[in-house]
């Protein structure tokens, strides 16, 4: 009877491994789900969005889109309309949940910011390389194809998976965010693209202590443009760059005091390149939506940071030469 009774908990033990390793878990359809995975003894989640492209045989592109320090995966997907574009363009959107005392109010532990993660020394970078393979096993994604962007916080976190996780991600676009992560350099050439106003109060464009309301950083940020300045040395990029025109909201419109200009370095080591777009006018904001968030800043339409994202991301894949 003991002998029994062993074998049938070896047998729930061993299903429940299965199940914490997402093998035979189940294939998601088109519409966003929400799916808990355990990762270093904790209970995390994530919400994927799935397009309608996902009933064909091709593996699928990834976009992961970290919310800001305390929010959550739900807002960020409502907050940012990605789910528009990964329809229209076919890839797959997906919003991390980080950590926090709560449910909501969650950050991450981007390195030098921010608050619960930080402080609990939470591996964010650990978790989101389980998520993907969490992810693999129940949608069909291209691994060689996985992008990172995120705003504020989820922008610091974008940009240390670009340091820490390069053999996992392809290209990066952070919003609003700094590079927090102490560094020499990354594993291979990592194509950049940035969103940062200088009418950012919180994450200052000029670096130093962000302030939003009576909430100060406590940590300085580096100035974008230092930023863009060590990355170039870890890439190999000229170092002029080549400058868009800005482009401006029309006369009248609720973006007629916003614009948005256009910085190119590249082409970089291995075909790599850095983008960033200058954004004035606007705040601590995601460009292309239309919400109002008095206390973030002014919103702005000028540019559709989804959009401009993708069409960056597009070019880049791994083991792929890019120079070609």
């Amino acid at each position: 009877m003991n002998r029994g009774r062993k074998s049938f908990s070896l047998v729930v033990l061993a299903i429940l491994a299965i199940l914490r390793t997402g093998a035979g878990a189940e294939t998601l359809g088109p519409g966003s789900h929400r799916v808990d995975i355990e990762y270093a003894g904790l209970g995390r989640n994530y919400i994927v969005h799935v397009p309608p492209q996902a009933s064909s045989a091709h593996a699928l592109p990834v976009i992961l889109n970290f919310h800001g320090a305390g929010s959550n995966a739900e807002q960020e997907e409502q907050y940012s309309g990605m789910d528009a574009t990964a329809d229209r363009d076919a890839f797959v959107a997906v919003y991390p949940n980080g950590t926090g005392r709560g449910t909501r109010a969650l950050t991450w532990n981007a390195g030098g910011c921010c608050a619960y993660a930080e402080r609990n020394k939470i591996d964010d970078v650990g978790f989101t390389k389980a998520l993907l393979d969490d992810l693999a096993s129940r949608v069909h994604i291209d691994r060689t194809r996985v992008y990172a962007t995120g705003i504020s916080n989820g922008g610091m976190m974008a940009f240390r998976l670009g340091v820490e996780a390069s053999d996992r991600i392809a290209a990066i676009a952070p919003v609003e965010g700094a590079l927090m992560v102490e560094t020499s350099g990354h594993g291979r050439p990592m194509p950049l693209m940035l969103f940062n106003s200088v009418d950012d109060r919180y994450v200052p464009y000029g670096g130093r202590f962000g302030r939003l309301g009576r909430i100060a950083h406590a940590t300085p940020f580096p100035p974008v443009d230092d930023e863009i300045a060590r990355w170039r040395g870890f890439d190999g990029c000229p170092a002029a760059a080549q400058v868009g025109p800005a482009l401006k909201g029309a006369p009248g419109s609720p973006d007629a005091e916003n614009s948005a200009t256009r910085y190119e370095w590249g082409p970089c080591g291995d075909g790599s390149r850095i983008v960033l777009w200058k954004l004035a006018g606007s705040g601590h904001v995601w460009p292309g939506t239309s919400h109002a968030i008095s206390w973030l800043g002014r919103s702005t339409t000028v540019i559709d940071g989804n959009e401009q994202m993708w069409q960056f991301f597009r070019e880049f894949s791994l083991g792929q030469d890019r120079g070609e």
